[in-house]
């Protein structure tokens, strides 16, 4: 499929797509003869793995590493010695990440209650009450 297509199916820009290619994080399956982009199914999955390390604050070297960690395993040809070192990386990620959606679950809480305060100071202000926004 063509760059426009990836791009709507993984809500990222073409910019976006371009930056990633260009920092090596996903590189085009193949070329058209017009030397367009075109990227394969597996191509949308390393990138929808991007975008969702990005919110967690994961860097573009985190996401090259990890990506370089599934890509090794799924490649099913290492030896024990180090699929057990790529799995114990692959576990340190699974760690952060779930530290860092336990954060954004706190942090969310937090505004929720701000809005929640800002809704209450409203109507005490106002009495006449506004349908909800």
């Amino acid at each position: 499929m063509q760059i426009g297509e990836v791009a709507a199916r993984t809500e990222l820009s073409l910019r976006t797509i371009r930056h990633y290619e260009e920092t090596g994080l996903v590189i085009p399956s193949a070329r058209s003869q017009g030397g367009f982009r075109l990227y394969a199914e597996r191509d949308v999955e390393r990138l929808m793995v991007i975008r969702r390390m990005k919110p967690l604050g994961f860097t573009l070297d985190q996401m090259r590493d990890l990506l370089e960690i599934t890509d090794r395993l799924d490649a099913g040809d290492v030896l024990h010695a180090e699929q057990e070192s790529l799995l114990e990386r692959l576990h340190e990620y699974e760690q952060a990440a779930s530290e860092r959606v336990q954060t954004l679950r706190t942090q969310l809480g937090r505004a929720e209650d701000f809005a929640a305060t800002l809704r209450t100071h409203l109507r005490k202000a106002n009495p006449v009450q506004r349908p909800p926004v």
